[in-house]
């Protein structure tokens, strides 16, 4: 007998030994990280950066495939015992020394999974993973001049960047409310002493929003900078309007951490046929948060309509998409992204 068939007959013993469980379900407890097992994460620090965000350290399990600059990575955990999914922007570098990556989250109003980061989480907590994904990377040939326009926890895939790759002529633009609320802004002043970059802090408290058709007193050469940006929507639609008015829209890219939201049908009652819960929900607030306020375990994934991770049948009613205002109604197979769409009157939710 060849010794992979020695293997096969030894774990088919095991499972015999230990049903209803699994021998992969003690390995877990034991070595949860190990090659092979799901995708898993354990938490080695967290350490504050403002008075409402903090850098985690996760050490990934053996089969983390690694990552690109700008990239984020779903994490799931378990908060209240309910496993909660979000997507945070990689902050650490590619080729950071010990292996592990960071995320830094800035906790939000009602954030469930930021407040619990930012404020609970401890030290040896295991976490769900994903492998890391998203567009907002750098490109293979390095720019001339780059031009990084930031807001709030917008910072955090720039500063990836900033980590992993430097160049000769690179200015940043970030906006928020008080100089204490910049998150690594230690860091970012040291790049500066450094001469690695060149930074214009705007602080909306005192300053006011800004204005992106004043964006050339900043930085006067702006238009011929390749520039990334990221932060709520109105600064990037507003970013998208005038690179467009300047003939120059291939020269911006964007991340959004949240949909363009626009003003949404009359809402209605939402069923959640599977549960058998029902909850009235207005035509603005997207059904991924109507279920997770209702108790009913959601499937999610980046919560921005991108990985399609939240995926859910519509067994009856309408929804209308929240980034375009399409509405899609029910028929047999039609499968709605619940973090985009919302009520457009009463509707059947499978789950």
């Amino acid at each position: 007998m060849t010794s992979a068939a020695l293997r096969s007959r030894a774990w088919k013993l095991l499972e015999m030994v230990t049903t209803p469980l699994l021998p992969s379900d003690y390995l877990d407890l034991v070595s949860p990280l190990r090659a092979g097992a799901d995708l898993r994460g354990r938490i080695e620090s967290v350490r504050p950066e403002t008075a409402d965000a903090a850098t985690v350290v996760i050490r990934p399990g053996r089969s983390w495939r690694g990552h690109t600059a700008g990239q984020y990575v779903r994490i799931g955990v378990d908060v209240d015992g309910v496993r909660l999914w979000r997507a945070y922007s990689i902050t650490s570098p590619t080729d950071r020394h010990d292996g592990r990556v960071t995320i830094t989250v800035k906790a939000i109003p009602d954030g469930k999974v930021s407040n619990h980061l930012v404020r609970r989480a401890k030290p040896g907590t295991l976490v769900q993973l994903d492998q890391a994904t998203g567009d907002f990377v750098l490109p293979q040939v390095k720019p001339d001049k780059v031009l990084y326009l930031t807001a709030g926890s917008g910072i955090t895939p720039v500063m990836g960047m900033l980590r992993d790759v430097e160049f000769d002529d690179v200015v940043m633009v970030h906006c928020a409310p008080r100089p204490q609320d910049v998150i690594f802004r230690s860091e970012l002043r040291d790049l500066v002493s450094d001469k690695k970059l060149r930074l214009a802090e705007v602080h909306t408290d005192t300053d006011g929003m800004l204005d992106i058709a004043r964006l050339g007193e900043l930085v006067p050469d702006w238009a011929e900078r390749e520039t990334w940006a990221c932060g709520p929507a109105g600064l990037l639609d507003a970013a998208e309007e005038h690179w467009t008015e300047h003939g120059i829209p291939e020269r911006l890219h964007t991340e959004r951490f949240r949909p363009s939201v626009i003003v949404a049908g009359d809402g209605g009652e939402v069923t959640f046929s599977v549960t058998g819960k029902a909850v009235d929900a207005d035509g603005a607030t997207p059904l991924l948060d109507v279920g997770e306020e209702a108790g009913v375990l959601m499937p999610s994934g980046c919560r921005m309509g991108i990985c399609f991770g939240c995926l859910t049948p519509l067994k009856a009613g309408a929804v209308r998409d929240l980034r375009t205002g399409d509405i899609t109604e029910a028929e047999p197979g039609v499968l709605i992204q619940t973090c985009v769409s919302a009520a457009a009157g009463p509707c059947d939710i499978e789950r």
